[in-house]
């Protein structure tokens, strides 16, 4: 009962002081009471942030009967931290699963790692989620009466090394904080039951972590936005640069599970304060912070959001001159076709031939299926070929019966105007184009700045067309005017 209640009410009915003391210490109990449960405020059955609501995060927690190792691949201030990582951990460490939950189950004491990027962050947002912040030990997803005791980490002021935690069965579990820069020693040694990964470790870390849940059976969560782009550590989870579902089987990287969440998927989130975010961040981190889509890295050499630039697949009118773009190589051979449409002079690559390990007249007939009458261009010293011999595998192609001549081999200007031409809206790029897209993921420099020649064929045959296949575009002949006369520009 507040005070401006009980003064308006007759002296004959107001209670007393002591009365209402005593029922202010016990709101006040029970305020503390939830705060030091806060974990029971997580996933209710029912109200508008209900957990059904939450079908990634809870599909996530599921996974964890299969998949040791699982990412939840996230947007921004959709609950990756505290309402999965934390949550998740909280109820390992402590044996205590709500009802409806259908993951893995410790019926044990566990040894529990969490870590983040440095002491700082960690103490600021791993011990805060976890544990509370300073001052209110208790607060966090942990419950308060179930911390045991902690110690202390001398290196960072008021942060936490180690807590013990009550388990059901009645033994204590060991929570352990650490961060990514004390390097991937601080990882070795010791066999752990359960490891959170917030925020994306380097891979040495993350090897020498899945290594200390081998022999346990344990399991791995890592929960972050893919702001490094397609790192190493993506690429274990996203194989080819593409989320290929949930769960995959990749022989190269093993049995995996994504879950991808996007500010669709957090309830919590209103549409006022979505459109707040997105204005507030820079356009080349809006599919990585709102999507979970990783981020062009600082390495990408087209830092473009895809969804700038793919468009749906459509048929192309007979009126677009059209051309391509040719990369010969014996492991690959990669032709990207492109089409301007003459009012906006939007080019748009509508088409790719991808094969490897064939002679030249099985790529000859692929290509004329598509327009035996489409010029297109090469470079004639690609994967390593001599101008010689680059200069008579034209000389074959021509025979074959394409239109080809030599393009210019200016790597820089050409990923520069491939750049601007993309950056502008002046190139479109059909969803279709699966091989393309895939590439365009991957296309990076490396430490040195030097672009990484490896799965690049179809960026190598783009850069072809761009720089010299847009001055040869020819529309499609009519039917009266088959009779064309090309002559080999070769010299």
């Amino acid at each position: 009962m507040s005070t401006t209640l009980a003064n308006s009410l007759p002296s004959s009915l107001s209670p007393s002081p002591e009365l209402l003391q005593r029922l202010s210490s016990d709101l006040e109990r029970e305020r503390r009471k939830r705060a030091r449960n806060k974990i029971l405020t997580f996933y209710p059955a029912t109200g508008p942030l209900s957990r059904d609501k939450y079908v990634q995060h809870l599909k996530f927690f599921s996974a964890g009967n299969e998949y040791r190792e699982r990412l939840f691949l996230a947007a921004n201030r959709v609950g990756k931290t505290e309402g999965v990582g934390a949550f998740e951990s909280s109820c390992h460490l402590t044996g205590r699963y709500p009802d409806w939950w259908t993951g893995r189950r410790f019926t044990r004491p566990i040894k529990a790692w969490a870590a983040g990027d440095t002491g700082k962050t960690v103490k600021e947002i791993l011990q805060d989620k976890l544990l509370g912040p300073p001052g209110a030990i208790g607060t966090g997803m942990i419950p308060g009466d179930l911390i045991i005791r902690m110690t202390a980490k001398g290196s960072v002021p008021d942060a936490i090394d180690s807590a013990y935690v009550r388990h059901t069965s009645g033994g204590q579990s060991l929570l352990t904080l650490k961060s990514y820069e004390q390097g991937r020693e601080a990882f070795q040694g010791t066999e752990q039951d359960l490891i959170w990964l917030d925020e994306e470790p380097p891979l040495s870390v993350y090897t020498e972590c899945l290594i200390r849940t081998m022999t346990t059976n344990g399991l791995m969560l890592l929960t972050f936005t893919p702001l490094r782009g397609l790192s190493e550590v993506v690429l274990l989870f996203l194989p080819g640069g593409k989320n290929k579902g949930e769960a995959h089987d990749d022989e190269s990287v093993g049995r995996k599970y994504v879950v991808s969440a996007t500010w669709d998927d957090a309830p919590h989130l209103t549409e006022g304060s979505k459109a707040e975010l997105w204005a507030s961040i820079p356009p080349f981190q809006r599919d990585a912070r709102s999507r979970g889509i990783p981020q062009l890295g600082s390495g990408a050499i087209y830092p473009v959001p895809e969804s700038e630039i793919i468009v749906p697949h459509r048929a192309i009118p007979d009126d677009w001159p059209r051309a391509f773009g040719m990369d010969v190589g014996w492991n690959r051979t990669a032709v990207i076709w492109g089409a301007q449409d003459p009012v906006s002079k939007v080019i748009y690559l509508y088409s790719e031939h991808y094969q490897g390990k064939e002679e030249p007249p099985i790529h000859a007939a692929a290509i004329k299926a598509r327009g035996a009458w489409i010029p297109g261009v090469i470079d004639p010293a690609s994967r390593g070929r001599s101008q010689k011999d680059g200069g008579q595998l034209v000389q074959d192609y021509i025979n074959l019966g394409l239109h080809l001549t030599p393009a210019l081999h200016a790597v820089e200007s050409g990923l520069l105007e491939v750049w601007q031409l993309l950056s502008g809206g002046q190139i479109k790029v059909f969803v279709s184009l699966l091989n393309w897209l895939k590439e365009f993921r991957l296309y990076r420099r490396d430490e040195d700045g030097k672009v990484v020649k490896e799965n690049d064929h179809l960026m190598d045959a783009t850069r072809y067309f761009v720089l010299s296949g847009r001055s040869r575009m020819k529309t499609m002949p009519k039917p009266r005017d088959e009779r064309h006369i090309y002559t080999s520009a070769w010299s």
